[in-house]
């Protein structure tokens, strides 16, 4: 299967991921459709090809997003590239795990399987690569057909290292944020290890400003699928969106929100390069926030 560079200027343009696989520079996050009624998630995904996305992203641990997104998806599936996760660490619960997900999916491929969300090297990436970790899993499917690329999602430096360190992974999801990136010295160490070890780079928290200071600050209500305070201004929403895509990466994944996502989307189409001016612009919005990762981990 592979994917050509989209020419329709009312549709997404791509970005090389691998050799004759070139994806949307924004994709669509299983959140969007979590919690959403079949007819809503089916509406949404539909449109969402219309507009030239052709990665979508989903995990077990988002909720009924793979129940949603699978029946969704399935009409495109073959012109779309599926990438799906597991958090389990030992082989007996993943390879439960990636065959219940195909099932929910509608699928009996992933064109992309990642470990996810590692943070900790030694609970996670440890364990992982440990004699009976998930990793024998991700191997075996691969050779089985049941996975096209193996990759691995990070929120730290440390975790996303080792992991480069210990395998040939195909891609990694990071975040690719400027408040995380300026403020938080994370972002720029792990697109430089990827581009040397040849692993395609995914971002994630483009529209992240900053943690909540109060978990019961009021704006949650307007972003339940958020659990990071976003960015809201529309200007500085660009600056967030153009700031990302800016960087040595394939393509982004909003937040969770569908509200957000489109508005991604909207900016992505006209994407250019931040000026200097803007430039400075985005600093100075890091330097007000509290990033949601930070490098070193506290």
């Amino acid at each position: 299967m592979t994917f050509g560079q989209s020419t329709n200027p009312s549709q997404l343009p791509t970005r090389p991921f691998k050799a004759g696989v070139e994806l949307s520079v924004v994709g669509m996050g299983g959140i969007v459709v979590m919690d959403e009624t079949p007819e809503h998630a089916g509406a949404a995904v539909a449109k969402a090809v219309e507009r030239g996305v052709n990665y979508f992203d989903v995990a077990p641990s988002y909720g009924n997003a793979e129940e949603r997104l699978g029946p969704a998806l399935e009409p495109f599936r073959k012109k779309c590239f599926l990438a799906g996760k597991t958090e389990q660490r030992v082989a007996a619960g993943a390879r439960e795990e990636l065959k219940t997900s195909l099932g929910r999916l509608h699928t009996d491929y992933l064109d992309l399987y990642q470990l996810h969300a590692l943070t900790d090297v030694k609970k996670d990436v440890d364990a992982a690569f440990a004699k009976g970790g998930v990793m024998e899993v991700l191997v075996e499917a691969k050779k089985q057909g049941q996975v096209r690329y193996l990759g691995f999602s990070a929120h730290s430096v440390e975790a996303a290292v080792a992991a480069m360190d210990r395998f040939d992974f195909d891609a990694v999801v990071f975040p690719v944020n400027f408040a995380t990136f300026y403020q938080g010295k994370l972002g720029d160490q792990i697109i430089a290890k990827a581009r040397e070890k040849g692993v395609a780079r995914m971002a994630l928290k483009s529209l992240a400003r900053q943690k909540y200071a109060d978990r019961r600050d009021p704006e949650q209500k307007k972003f339940p699928k958020c659990w990071y305070q976003p960015v809201t201004d529309p200007h500085e929403q660009e600056l967030a969106v153009r700031f990302t895509l800016s960087q040595d990466v394939a393509s982004l994944l909003p937040p969770g929100d569908e509200g957000l996502f489109w508005r991604a989307v909207e900016i992505a189409m006209t994407h250019r390069s931040l000026d200097e001016k803007e430039m400075g612009e985005v600093k100075a919005m890091a330097e007000r926030a509290n990033p949601v990762f930070k490098f070193p981990m506290a």
